[in-house]
């Protein structure tokens, strides 16, 4: 059984806590309680939110939490539990948007003030950009893609200042993926000497909701008992 007690799942950009169903339930069949809140915009609307609204979010929910606990991110998700590491015992990080120097290899966008993700969804869009997966789960994403914030984007793009946490970190890493460089979590992973997970998963947020998911959430819990503290 691992030592790390809670986790904390952070969802990536345009998702939800829902994005980890199949994670926080290998996470607690292990003995590890696991939430995955919603990250919010602030009360003047999701164009005024920025990135320290999520960081400050991720934050607060982090150290509600017992420890030894784990901050696990995806995407987005991972470069916001970058900013929180501090306060865990160690951090799993799939797919993450990197900081700086690494943003640098991401493709440029401009991103409007909302990027209507939610008003834009397509059924078939949601089928591409998860190849590996069952329809009901690309339904039930269909359904659950959200807008987002283009502020909290562009910080992202932009490049964050990210140490290298000094617990242990995992990187889970797709076979394939069209939003993040293949070469640049390698890259961070092998500067940081952090460990790595790389999986068959075809695309971004395969990880999490492919048909490999399960397998892949049980191997990071896995590592977990290996790295993480003892009971």
């Amino acid at each position: 059984m691992t030592g790390i007690r809670a986790a904390l799942l952070v969802h990536g950009a345009g998702g939800g806590g829902w994005e980890w169903n199949v994670w926080r339930g290998v996470f607690e069949a292990a003995g590890i309680a696991a939430v995955a809140p919603d990250l919010q915009p602030v009360a003047a609307g999701l164009a005024s939110t920025v990135f320290d609204d999520y960081v400050r979010q991720a934050r607060e929910a982090l150290l509600a939490l017992p420890r030894p606990r784990v901050v696990v991110g995806a995407s987005l998700g991972g470069l916001l539990a970058l900013h929180v590491a501090d306060a865990a015992d160690a951090v799993v990080l799939v797919n993450p948007l990197p900081p700086a120097p690494w943003h640098s290899s991401l493709v440029p966008r401009a991103w409007p003030d909302i990027v209507r993700w939610q008003r834009h969804a397509r059924l078939d869009g949601t089928r591409r950009a998860l190849p590996d997966t069952d329809e009901a789960t690309a339904l039930f994403a269909f359904r659950h893609w959200r807008d987002e914030s283009g502020a909290v984007l562009r910080h992202a793009y932009a490049g964050t200042d990210a140490a290298r946490p000094a617990c242990p970190v995992l990187f889970v890493l797709s076979r394939a993926d069209d939003d993040i460089p293949s070469a640049v979590p390698v890259a961070m992973s092998a500067a940081w000497d952090s460990d790595v997970l790389q999986t068959v998963s075809p695309s971004h947020v395969g990880p999490l909701l492919d048909l490999h998911a399960s397998g892949i959430a049980a191997q990071a819990v896995e590592w977990l008992n290996r790295a993480g503290p003892a009971d």
